[in-house]
Protein backbone atom coordinates (compact mmCIF):
# COMPACT_ATOMS: atom_id res chain seq x y z
CA UNK A 1 0.00 0.00 0.00
CA UNK A 2 1.22 3.03 -0.92
CA UNK A 3 1.66 6.37 1.38
CA UNK A 4 -1.40 8.88 0.50
CA UNK A 5 0.96 11.62 -0.06
CA UNK A 6 3.57 9.32 -2.51
CA UNK A 7 0.80 8.38 -4.27
CA UNK A 8 -0.47 11.58 -5.28
CA UNK A 9 2.58 13.27 -6.12
CA UNK A 10 3.74 10.17 -8.25
CA UNK A 11 0.79 10.65 -10.66
CA UNK A 12 0.86 14.74 -10.79
CA UNK A 13 -0.61 16.50 -13.48
CA UNK A 14 -1.34 12.87 -14.81
CA UNK A 15 1.86 11.94 -16.22
CA UNK A 16 3.59 8.53 -15.51
CA UNK A 17 7.32 6.95 -15.21
CA UNK A 18 7.56 5.00 -17.66
CA UNK A 19 11.76 4.50 -17.39
CA UNK A 20 13.66 1.40 -16.43
CA UNK A 21 16.82 3.79 -15.57
CA UNK A 22 17.68 7.12 -15.10
CA UNK A 23 21.08 7.44 -16.82
CA UNK A 24 21.03 10.96 -17.86
CA UNK A 25 19.22 14.31 -17.97
CA UNK A 26 19.35 14.62 -22.09
CA UNK A 27 16.46 12.14 -23.25
CA UNK A 28 13.78 13.45 -20.21
CA UNK A 29 11.17 15.59 -21.89
CA UNK A 30 9.38 18.28 -20.04
CA UNK A 31 6.79 16.36 -18.81
CA UNK A 32 9.60 14.22 -17.00
CA UNK A 33 11.20 16.50 -15.42
CA UNK A 34 8.08 18.23 -14.12
CA UNK A 35 7.09 14.58 -12.61
CA UNK A 36 10.01 14.16 -10.84
CA UNK A 37 10.14 17.75 -9.04
CA UNK A 38 6.33 17.44 -8.46
CA UNK A 39 6.82 14.05 -6.63
CA UNK A 40 10.05 15.92 -4.84
CA UNK A 41 7.26 18.42 -3.39
CA UNK A 42 5.89 15.78 -2.03
CA UNK A 43 8.57 13.83 -0.37
CA UNK A 44 9.84 17.31 0.99
CA UNK A 45 6.82 17.22 2.96
CA UNK A 46 7.40 13.80 3.75
CA UNK A 47 10.76 14.91 5.36
CA UNK A 48 9.26 17.73 7.41
CA UNK A 49 7.19 15.33 9.65
CA UNK A 50 8.67 14.14 13.23
CA UNK A 51 8.42 10.86 12.00
CA UNK A 52 10.23 11.40 8.23
CA UNK A 53 9.74 7.66 6.72
CA UNK A 54 7.14 6.20 5.43
CA UNK A 55 6.79 2.18 4.39
CA UNK A 56 6.39 3.12 0.59
CA UNK A 57 9.10 0.65 -0.66
CA UNK A 58 8.61 -1.67 2.16
CA UNK A 59 10.06 -4.82 0.50
CA UNK A 60 12.08 -3.09 -2.09
CA UNK A 61 15.98 -3.68 -2.11
CA UNK A 62 18.23 -0.69 -3.53
CA UNK A 63 21.94 -1.21 -3.29
CA UNK A 64 24.61 1.55 -3.40
CA UNK A 65 27.23 0.40 -6.19
CA UNK A 66 30.60 3.16 -5.67
CA UNK A 67 33.52 2.93 -7.65
CA UNK A 68 34.48 6.39 -6.74
CA UNK A 69 34.35 8.00 -3.29
CA UNK A 70 31.26 10.33 -2.37
CA UNK A 71 30.01 11.55 0.72
CA UNK A 72 26.66 13.52 -0.24
CA UNK A 73 25.10 11.49 -3.14
CA UNK A 74 25.93 8.32 -1.45
CA UNK A 75 24.42 9.65 2.31
CA UNK A 76 21.61 11.33 0.55
CA UNK A 77 20.76 8.21 -1.62
CA UNK A 78 20.83 5.91 1.49
CA UNK A 79 18.51 8.92 3.61
CA UNK A 80 16.47 8.34 0.65
CA UNK A 81 15.82 4.47 0.76
CA UNK A 82 15.38 3.92 4.27
CA UNK A 83 13.06 6.74 4.62
CA UNK A 84 10.93 4.92 2.10
CA UNK A 85 11.12 2.03 4.07
CA UNK A 86 13.54 0.00 1.41
CA UNK A 87 16.37 -1.58 2.12
CA UNK A 88 19.57 -0.93 1.66
CA UNK A 89 23.30 -2.50 0.57
CA UNK A 90 26.25 -0.22 0.45
CA UNK A 91 29.26 -1.58 -1.67
CA UNK A 92 32.59 -0.01 -2.34
CA UNK A 93 34.85 -0.91 -5.15
CA UNK A 94 37.68 -1.59 -2.25
CA UNK A 95 36.90 -4.42 -0.58
CA UNK A 96 34.97 -6.09 -2.40
CA UNK A 97 35.14 -9.03 -5.76
CA UNK A 98 35.82 -6.09 -7.56
CA UNK A 99 39.76 -5.92 -6.23
CA UNK A 100 40.13 -9.76 -7.28
CA UNK A 101 38.92 -8.82 -10.58
CA UNK A 102 34.93 -9.39 -10.91
CA UNK A 103 33.41 -7.28 -14.13
CA UNK A 104 30.86 -4.53 -13.80
CA UNK A 105 28.77 -7.02 -15.49
CA UNK A 106 29.45 -9.78 -13.47
CA UNK A 107 29.00 -7.49 -10.13
CA UNK A 108 25.29 -6.08 -11.55
CA UNK A 109 24.38 -9.48 -11.79
CA UNK A 110 25.23 -10.70 -8.86
CA UNK A 111 23.37 -8.23 -7.38
CA UNK A 112 20.41 -9.05 -9.55
CA UNK A 113 20.73 -12.37 -8.43
CA UNK A 114 20.39 -11.53 -4.58
CA UNK A 115 17.08 -9.83 -5.17
CA UNK A 116 18.26 -6.31 -5.64
CA UNK A 117 15.66 -3.80 -7.21
CA UNK A 118 17.56 -0.41 -7.89
CA UNK A 119 21.31 0.00 -8.38
CA UNK A 120 22.48 3.37 -7.50
CA UNK A 121 25.82 3.45 -9.28
CA UNK A 122 29.15 6.09 -9.38
CA UNK A 123 31.87 5.08 -11.57
CA UNK A 124 34.74 6.80 -12.77
CA UNK A 125 34.44 5.86 -16.24
CA UNK A 126 31.91 7.64 -18.51
CA UNK A 127 29.24 5.61 -19.72
CA UNK A 128 29.20 2.46 -17.46
CA UNK A 129 26.04 2.82 -16.30
CA UNK A 130 24.90 2.28 -19.96
CA UNK A 131 26.64 -0.44 -20.21
CA UNK A 132 25.49 -2.03 -16.53
CA UNK A 133 21.41 -1.62 -17.46
CA UNK A 134 22.20 -3.63 -20.40
CA UNK A 135 22.97 -6.50 -18.45
CA UNK A 136 20.42 -6.31 -15.66
CA UNK A 137 17.17 -6.05 -15.34
CA UNK A 138 17.48 -4.17 -11.94
CA UNK A 139 16.84 -0.25 -12.47
CA UNK A 140 20.28 1.75 -12.87
CA UNK A 141 20.40 5.27 -11.53
CA UNK A 142 23.57 6.99 -12.36
CA UNK A 143 25.27 8.92 -9.47
CA UNK A 144 27.95 9.98 -11.72
CA UNK A 145 29.97 8.72 -14.24
CA UNK A 146 33.42 9.98 -14.84
CA UNK A 147 33.36 13.39 -16.96
CA UNK A 148 29.59 12.63 -18.35
CA UNK A 149 26.40 12.89 -16.14
CA UNK A 150 25.73 13.35 -13.12
CA UNK A 151 21.17 13.53 -13.45
CA UNK A 152 20.19 13.52 -9.71
CA UNK A 153 22.23 16.27 -9.40
CA UNK A 154 20.96 18.37 -11.97
CA UNK A 155 17.47 17.63 -11.01
CA UNK A 156 17.84 18.65 -6.71
CA UNK A 157 19.95 21.52 -8.69
CA UNK A 158 16.64 22.51 -10.36
CA UNK A 159 14.59 21.26 -7.55
CA UNK A 160 16.16 24.16 -5.76
CA UNK A 161 15.61 26.99 -8.31
CA UNK A 162 12.26 26.30 -8.97
CA UNK A 163 11.76 26.30 -5.30
CA UNK A 164 12.73 30.17 -5.27
CA UNK A 165 11.92 31.44 -8.91
CA UNK A 166 8.89 29.82 -9.33
CA UNK A 167 10.26 28.63 -12.63
CA UNK A 168 13.55 28.82 -14.61
CA UNK A 169 11.67 30.22 -17.84
CA UNK A 170 13.63 32.43 -19.54
CA UNK A 171 15.41 33.13 -16.10
CA UNK A 172 19.43 33.31 -16.75
CA UNK A 173 21.68 30.63 -15.35
CA UNK A 174 25.39 31.15 -15.25
CA UNK A 175 27.42 28.09 -14.72
CA UNK A 176 31.06 28.78 -13.89
CA UNK A 177 34.39 27.11 -13.34
CA UNK A 178 35.71 23.91 -14.76
CA UNK A 179 32.67 23.34 -17.62
CA UNK A 180 35.26 20.82 -19.59
CA UNK A 181 35.44 18.05 -16.89
CA UNK A 182 31.94 18.68 -15.14
CA UNK A 183 29.41 16.02 -15.02
CA UNK A 184 27.08 18.33 -12.93
CA UNK A 185 27.62 21.31 -15.62
CA UNK A 186 26.00 18.89 -18.44
CA UNK A 187 23.27 17.38 -16.69
CA UNK A 188 22.35 20.61 -15.20
CA UNK A 189 22.23 22.18 -19.38
CA UNK A 190 20.00 19.64 -20.31
CA UNK A 191 17.37 20.25 -17.56
CA UNK A 192 17.75 24.32 -17.40
CA UNK A 193 17.45 24.29 -21.36
CA UNK A 194 14.14 21.93 -21.86
CA UNK A 195 12.53 24.11 -18.95
CA UNK A 196 13.05 26.98 -21.06
CA UNK A 197 16.26 28.88 -19.35
CA UNK A 198 19.45 31.36 -20.58
CA UNK A 199 22.10 29.34 -20.07
CA UNK A 200 25.63 30.48 -19.82
CA UNK A 201 28.48 28.12 -19.20
CA UNK A 202 31.73 30.65 -18.36
CA UNK A 203 35.05 30.00 -17.52
CA UNK A 204 38.69 30.05 -18.84
CA UNK A 205 39.22 28.94 -22.35
CA UNK A 206 41.21 25.95 -21.48
CA UNK A 207 38.25 24.13 -19.22
CA UNK A 208 35.43 25.08 -21.89
CA UNK A 209 34.01 22.43 -24.18
CA UNK A 210 33.76 21.80 -27.90
CA UNK A 211 30.35 20.24 -27.13
CA UNK A 212 27.13 22.93 -26.06
CA UNK A 213 23.80 22.94 -26.97
CA UNK A 214 22.94 25.57 -28.65
CA UNK A 215 19.16 25.66 -28.34
CA UNK A 216 16.25 23.17 -27.42
CA UNK A 217 13.50 22.86 -29.54
CA UNK A 218 10.62 24.23 -27.54
CA UNK A 219 13.07 25.79 -24.55
CA UNK A 220 15.89 27.74 -24.08
CA UNK A 221 19.39 28.70 -25.34
CA UNK A 222 23.02 28.42 -24.67
CA UNK A 223 25.67 30.18 -24.62
CA UNK A 224 29.80 29.91 -24.06
CA UNK A 225 31.89 32.55 -23.14
CA UNK A 226 35.29 33.18 -21.09
CA UNK A 227 34.38 36.76 -19.55
CA UNK A 228 33.13 36.11 -16.11
CA UNK A 229 32.07 39.63 -15.18
CA UNK A 230 29.78 40.37 -18.33
CA UNK A 231 28.31 36.77 -17.72
CA UNK A 232 27.07 37.43 -14.20
CA UNK A 233 25.39 40.64 -15.31
CA UNK A 234 21.63 40.45 -14.45
CA UNK A 235 21.84 36.75 -13.81
CA UNK A 236 19.12 35.29 -11.91
CA UNK A 237 21.36 31.95 -11.01
CA UNK A 238 24.74 31.65 -10.46
CA UNK A 239 26.65 27.84 -9.72
CA UNK A 240 30.26 27.83 -8.98
CA UNK A 241 31.76 24.21 -9.93
CA UNK A 242 34.94 23.13 -8.17
CA UNK A 243 38.56 23.62 -9.45
CA UNK A 244 39.85 20.27 -9.05
CA UNK A 245 43.99 20.83 -8.10
CA UNK A 246 44.97 18.13 -10.76
CA UNK A 247 43.61 20.98 -13.71
CA UNK A 248 46.44 23.21 -12.45
CA UNK A 249 48.55 20.51 -12.56
CA UNK A 250 48.30 19.49 -16.08
CA UNK A 251 48.65 23.28 -16.99
CA UNK A 252 45.29 23.84 -17.96
CA UNK A 253 45.02 27.47 -16.02
CA UNK A 254 48.64 29.26 -15.38
CA UNK A 255 47.67 29.16 -11.45
CA UNK A 256 44.96 29.36 -8.76
CA UNK A 257 45.42 33.09 -8.21
CA UNK A 258 45.15 33.77 -11.80
CA UNK A 259 41.74 31.42 -11.64
CA UNK A 260 40.88 33.32 -8.82
CA UNK A 261 41.13 36.62 -9.87
CA UNK A 262 39.58 36.22 -13.09
CA UNK A 263 36.86 33.38 -12.16
CA UNK A 264 35.75 33.58 -8.07
CA UNK A 265 32.40 34.52 -7.32
CA UNK A 266 33.19 37.17 -4.66
CA UNK A 267 30.39 39.86 -2.94
CA UNK A 268 31.97 42.36 -6.24
CA UNK A 269 31.35 39.64 -8.71
CA UNK A 270 27.61 38.72 -7.27
CA UNK A 271 26.60 42.33 -7.26
CA UNK A 272 26.30 42.48 -10.58
CA UNK A 273 23.78 39.10 -10.96
CA UNK A 274 20.00 40.30 -10.51
CA UNK A 275 18.85 41.42 -7.07
CA UNK A 276 18.12 38.62 -4.71
CA UNK A 277 19.99 36.33 -7.22
CA UNK A 278 20.87 32.29 -5.71
CA UNK A 279 24.20 30.99 -5.30
CA UNK A 280 24.83 27.75 -5.38
CA UNK A 281 27.28 25.03 -5.50
CA UNK A 282 26.95 21.44 -6.37
CA UNK A 283 30.00 20.20 -3.75
CA UNK A 284 32.29 19.57 -2.21
CA UNK A 285 33.64 23.38 -2.36
CA UNK A 286 36.73 24.93 -2.26
CA UNK A 287 36.27 27.77 -0.09
CA UNK A 288 38.58 30.81 -1.05
CA UNK A 289 38.70 29.23 -4.53
CA UNK A 290 35.50 28.98 -6.36
CA UNK A 291 33.55 31.25 -3.81
CA UNK A 292 34.51 33.73 -1.14
CA UNK A 293 33.93 32.70 2.10
CA UNK A 294 31.82 35.39 2.79
CA UNK A 295 29.15 34.96 -0.19
CA UNK A 296 29.54 31.05 0.37
CA UNK A 297 27.93 31.44 3.66
CA UNK A 298 25.90 34.38 2.96
CA UNK A 299 22.38 35.21 2.68
CA UNK A 300 21.90 34.40 -1.14
CA UNK A 301 23.95 31.18 -1.00
CA UNK A 302 21.99 27.74 -1.33
CA UNK A 303 24.27 25.47 -0.88
CA UNK A 304 23.43 23.25 2.43
CA UNK A 305 19.34 23.44 0.99
CA UNK A 306 20.59 21.79 -2.16
CA UNK A 307 21.94 18.87 -0.41
CA UNK A 308 19.10 19.07 1.98
CA UNK A 309 16.65 19.05 -0.86
CA UNK A 310 18.68 16.17 -2.55
CA UNK A 311 17.20 13.82 -0.38
CA UNK A 312 13.31 14.82 -1.35
CA UNK A 313 14.69 14.94 -5.26
CA UNK A 314 16.48 11.31 -4.45
CA UNK A 315 13.34 9.91 -2.61
CA UNK A 316 11.04 11.03 -5.60
CA UNK A 317 13.27 9.09 -8.02
CA UNK A 318 13.29 5.94 -5.85
CA UNK A 319 9.66 5.67 -5.55
CA UNK A 320 9.28 6.60 -9.58
CA UNK A 321 11.52 4.20 -10.34
CA UNK A 322 9.97 1.47 -8.30
CA UNK A 323 6.88 1.60 -9.30
CA UNK A 324 7.15 1.56 -12.27
CA UNK A 325 8.87 -1.74 -11.78
CA UNK A 326 6.49 -3.05 -9.36
CA UNK A 327 2.92 -2.00 -11.86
Amino acid sequence: MLDAPARLAGTAGGAAWTRKDLLDTDSLSREEIELVLETARGMKEVRSRPVAKVPTLRGVTVATLFYEQSTRTRASFEVAAKSLGADVVNLTASGSSVEKGESLIDTVRTLEAIGTDVIVMRHFRSGAPYLAARHTGASIINGGDGTHAHPTQALLDLFTMVNHLGSVEGRRVVIVGDILHSRVARSNAWTLLRLGAEVTLCGPATLLPRWFVPEVPGGGRCTVTTDFDRAIEGADVVMALRMQKERQQRGLIPSLREYIAGYQVNAQRLGRAAPGALLMHPGPMNEGVELSPDVAHGAQSRIEEQVANGVAVRMALLYLIAARSRA
